[in-house]
């Protein structure tokens, strides 16, 4: 109940105005929201109706509660401050055990559940005639959604394998548990504890003094303040040896630790804290990340209101070996600023196109996103997520046509031009002759010391011959590098390497022994070169995409300054945003871009504008984005498209 006594802690000790300078002065201040939501970060099914991270609830009538475990909502759909008052509800009236005389038969084998079943295990089973399952009570009133699904069947699915109630291997009894400290144990502990009014976690609070309110809040501060130190620098919390005799406890403990030794007032406090409440727990930590995480997302949620914004999207598979989507939001937001915020990583069990829209629609229904307002979508090459047909892409754009798809400029360029080149048999020679150079050098630890070596006395022998400029920086011990087919830039950097440190090279090659390493395959046979590359770029860019970016062009301050084409900006608006403009006004649109070609084009300020996010920001500035409503719902339509997906990378 670690989590339920940081939230009365936080919501006593912020009621509580004795002892504040005190507190202040002895650690910074945060800016974690009080009280701490219960369980926040967690994931939603999709049509759940009721935000987890709601602020305001009605009233719940006790007696119109459903009592089906087949039917009933579970308990974390309620707001915080309910909960409780639900549980005790749920408590007080019993396990639900319908008396019917016959129970619905199933399986090849007609069984089905027994009354029976309901005198041995009558504190906690349920049944439910709706789905023809058993529940656990207790289990049903503690639930923690973050728990793995395989530990849900008495919960949330239901459990009706009745063959395997009864003899050795007894369902039931599995899932009660040997163990003292089982689920189902630790769940009925807890229900008897609520419901024991004078153990109670509020009872105890009201009795704290100032004095222990104001202790309380510095314990958990020093450690949300550490707790918040090491998210931001990005540094590990966890230590492999984190017990007391260890010599280093990991970073969060030792940091914990130097605290402590300059604050005599924390180290007293955390000295005389029960054992079990010290709040340094690793779940601890993770709760408190869980409310950080929790406010920055409400945070940008705000940000985005009912903006249009475009969904960036990237796979890859952690240490653990699980596949996560990390979700980037690109959008403009009030004041006429692009803004890409890093939204959060959903873990997916494949990446099967199907299970990311999932996903992300789930992550935008949690937030109260309408995927209405989704105007474009940003992702890599890769074919689950840009394939025309059963891609990401296509799914999202057959639920909403306007979401259009932007493959990453410089990424496709990239490979469009890669994979071109190696139609040419000397270029492509080329590179497989750098890669077979560059393998050969970096086999070892040897050779790359030899390598270290021999690039030191040539730029020692250069610079004595004066061939090199020195200074702070210059002349840097260098390696090379490997060129990357999607990594931008990497083949230019692979030959400056090579270039700048050929002699070197060529050193540690004469120092290998012939013969020693296998040679690498020759170049694929030689093809055809011409129009080879311009098949590739216009597979890479496709029609639709390069016309709507060809139009949208004509925002730019830049062009518009040459020419202000005021058809290509109606074409645009016809072809690819009618939703967003009315009949209406497409009518007086080409209006409003005459006025705003004469009024606004032709302003001095004007032209000092470089780009269209420097062209957005000036008209809010200016007060130009009110009187020309129409033009800057284009620059905003067309801001919120990607052109790179470098921030989701």
């Amino acid at each position: 109940m670690g989590l339920d006594m940081i939230q009365y802690k936080f919501a006593i000790s912020a009621g509580s105005t004795s002892n504040s300078s005190e507190v202040n002065v002895e650690l910074p201040t945060t800016n974690v929201a009080i009280p701490i939501p219960e369980n926040a970060d967690v994931p939603i099914p999709e049509n759940a109706d009721v935000p987890i991270s709601q602020s305001q609830f009605q009233r719940i009538d006790l007696d119109s509660l459903d009592y089906d475990p087949g039917t009933r909502k579970q308990i974390w759909e309620y707001h915080v401050n309910q909960r409780d008052e639900i549980r005790r509800a749920y408590i007080k009236k019993g396990p639900h055990q319908p008396p019917l005389e016959t129970f619905k038969k199933s399986g090849k084998q007609n069984r089905s559940f027994q009354a029976s079943w309901y005198r041995n295990n009558s504190k906690w089973l349920e049944y439910s005639p709706t789905t023809d399952a058993a529940y656990c009570l207790p289990c049903f009133v503690f639930h923690n959604p973050n728990v793995v699904v395989g530990q849900n069947a008495f919960i949330v699915g239901g459990f009706r394998n009745w063959k395997k109630v009864g003899g050795k291997d007894c369902s039931f009894q599995v899932h009660i548990g040997k163990d003292p400290n089982s689920a189902h144990r630790v769940a009925e502990q807890m229900c008897k504890d609520l419901m024991n009014q004078s153990q109670h976690l509020q009872r105890v609070v009201d009795h704290f003094t100032t004095e222990q309110i104001a202790n309380n809040r510095l314990q958990l501060k020093a450690t949300i303040f550490i707790v918040r130190y090491l998210a931001f620098q990005a540094i590990a919390f966890r230590g492999r040896d984190e017990s007391f005799s260890s010599l280093n406890r990991g970073n969060f403990h030792e940091s914990l630790g130097i605290v402590t030794f300059w604050n005599e007032k924390v180290a007293e406090i955390i000295e005389k804290a029960p054992k079990n409440a010290t709040y340094t727990s690793p779940r601890i930590q993770k709760e408190i990340l869980h409310v950080f995480s929790a406010k920055v997302k409400k945070a940008i949620r705000e940000e985005i209101g009912d903006a249009k914004f475009c969904i960036m999207v990237d796979e890859a598979r952690d240490e653990s070996m699980k596949e996560q989507m990390a979700v980037v939001f690109r959008y403009v937001d009030a004041e006429g600023f692009v803004k890409e915020r890093f939204f959060g990583l959903i873990h997916v069990v494949d990446t099967a196109a199907l299970t990311l829209k999932k996903g992300i629609y789930s992550l935008l229904s949690q937030y109260c996103l309408d995927i209405q307002n989704i105007q474009g979508q940003g992702y890599d090459g890769a074919s689950n997520m840009r394939g025309m047909w059963n891609g990401l892409q296509a799914l999202i754009l057959n639920d909403y046509p306007y979401a259009y798809y932007i493959h990453c400029f410089a990424h496709r360029l990239q490979l469009a031009l890669v994979k071109a080149s190696k139609q040419v048999v000397p270029i492509s020679h080329f590179f497989l002759t750098l890669l077979f150079l560059i393998k050969i050098v970096s086999a070892s630890c040897k050779r790359n010391e030899q390598l270290k070596v021999a690039n030191a006395n040539e730029i020692a022998r250069l610079i004595d011959l004066e061939e090199l400029e020195t200074g702070s920086g210059l002349n840097q011990i260098g390696t090379l590098q490997r060129p990357g087919e999607t990594s931008w830039s990497s083949h230019f950097r692979s030959v400056s390497s090579l270039l700048r440190m050929f002699s070197s090279t060529v050193e540690v090659l004469q120092n290998i022994i012939d013969g020693a390493i296998d040679g690498e395959n020759r170049a694929e046979g030689e093809s055809a070169y011409e129009d080879s590359q311009l098949q590739e770029l216009n597979y890479r860019f496709n029609e639709d995409a390069m016309e709507l970016l060809r139009l949208s062009s004509a925002l730019e301050p830049r062009e518009a300054l040459k020419s202000f084409r005021i058809s290509d900006l109606c074409l645009l608006v016809k072809n690819f945003y009618p939703q967003d403009f009315t009949d209406y006004d497409k009518q007086v649109l080409e209006k409003e871009l005459y006025h705003f070609e004469h009024n606004v084009v032709q302003d001095p300020e004007f032209k000092k504008l470089k780009s269209l996010s420097e062209l957005s920001q000036w008209l809010v500035r200016t007060g130009n984005s009110e009187h020309y409503k129409l033009v800057y719902r284009m620059v905003i339509l067309v801001l919120t498209l990607p052109v790179s997906t470098a921030t989701t990378e």
